[in-house]
């Protein structure tokens, strides 16, 4: 049954012990901020996960539990089918309690200490804790703006990627925090020149299913035969992060096995968090009118923001992005110095919105606003920033 569901009704998140809302104060000093900030939006999940969670609670028996069955596997495929006209094999799906831990486990294995990881930048922060975490070394390739469009230099890439200890392109697709969505000629380039130099990618994809208008999100599996990694989770699309739980594909057997000894013998993380599974199964089976109804919210949402800074801000020109609900904002027109304009923001705004040098030396100057809320909280933020803006005037 269709249902009309409500996004525009705020939800109260404090004393729940979220990170965007209780916790505000790790990273910006000051308590009872308004937040922009983690990715993670301000909406209940769809009914029938909550239904379908209720129902297993009910239960009352919490035992281990298995994610290998055709369930959870069927629905993985189904939904990479409908959503991106792409065949996986369920067969070659993992499992594991996060996008970033698998990420982890790969680098790992496909690569020594001391060795070279090649990321986009500016790039998602944890990309960065994580490689330099296993103690390997990033080379960074920058996105460069033309045209209100974000570019990588193939040249200078396949530079980084000829580099003698390479091993690894981590990819971000699409890319966060620019919102770019890499097209196939893109895509099928990379894996070439990785192919060439003998260099593994593993694609981040976790906000595959947040793409915009003409933008048309492409997984990695549907361009490569090559040994690659892909992982992704329902919990950006869905809301459900805090559930854990994402899942991905290995292509080639050995480097799956050797993933699941690590997940398994060494890490001990032989059951999965059951409702994570469950909220998979029905996010991808029975929850697509909630999905589309989302995203038209959040489309609206990057609109209302364009508009909004259109007018009290044209200097800006900022343009939505090809995808996610994190508008990337370019400051440096304003010839704001980052720092002043972050201490206005908190001290005099009272609200949170994420520093671009939180994803490296390539973000400075910019802003990274989550837009996924409520549109009340929105123009309240909005006005806030657009205050601080104009109090440097």
């Amino acid at each position: 049954m269709k249902r009309d569901n409500d996004f525009s009704k705020p939800v109260d998140r404090h004393n729940t012990y979220c990170t965007q809302w209780d916790f505000v104060q790790d990273r910006f000093g000051e308590a009872n901020l308004l937040p922009f900030t983690i990715s993670d939006m301000d909406f209940a999940t769809a009914p029938n996960i909550i239904e379908a969670m209720v129902k297993r609670t009910e239960h009352g028996v919490f035992g281990y539990s298995r994610w290998q069955h055709s369930d959870f596997l069927s629905a993985i495929q189904g939904w990479f089918k409908k959503r991106f006209n792409n065949e996986i094999q369920t067969q070659q799906i993992v499992y594991g309690p996060s996008v970033i831990y698998m990420v982890s486990q790969l680098i790992c294995l496909w690569s020594k200490i001391g060795e070279g990881v090649v990321v986009h930048t500016p790039a998602y922060d944890a990309f960065y804790k994580t490689i330099t975490g296993n103690q390997r070394k990033i080379r960074p390739c920058p996105l460069n703006r033309q045209d209100d469009q974000w570019v990588c230099d193939m040249a200078q890439l396949e530079k980084l990627l000829a580099e003698p200890t390479t091993r690894v392109l981590l990819l971000c697709n699409p890319h966060n925090p620019t919102g770019k969505v890499w097209s196939r000629e893109e895509l099928v380039l990379m894996s070439e020149l990785c192919k060439r130099h003998d260099v593994r990618i593993i694609s981040d994809e976790i906000h595959m299913d947040l793409c915009w208008e003409q933008a048309k999100h492409i997984p990695l599996s549907a361009i490569t035969t090559e040994p690659y990694a892909l992982f992704t989770s329902a919990s950006k699309s869905f809301n459900i992060p805090a559930l854990t739980g994402a899942y991905g594909i290995i292509n080639d057997t050995a480097s799956r096995d050797a993933y699941f000894n690590k997940l398994k013998v060494c890490d001990g993380l032989s059951s999965p968090a059951i409702f994570a599974v469950i909220a998979h199964i029905v996010a991808y089976t029975d929850c697509d009118d909630w999905f589309n109804q989302l995203r038209r919210y959040l489309f609206d949402n990057l609109s209302y923001l364009k508009k909004r800074l259109d007018t009290d801000l044209p200097e800006l020109k900022w343009q939505i992005p090809e995808s996610t609900y994190l508008a990337w904002i370019d400051i440096s027109p304003l010839k704001i110095d980052d720092k002043a304009l972050q201490h206005r923001l908190i001290h005099q705004e009272k609200v949170a919105i994420m520093p671009g040098d939180t994803y490296g030396d390539e973000g400075r100057g910019y802003i990274r606003f989550n837009v996924g809320c409520s549109r009340e909280k929105l123009a309240d933020g909005v006005d806030r920033f657009i205050r601080a803006i104009k109090s440097f005037n």
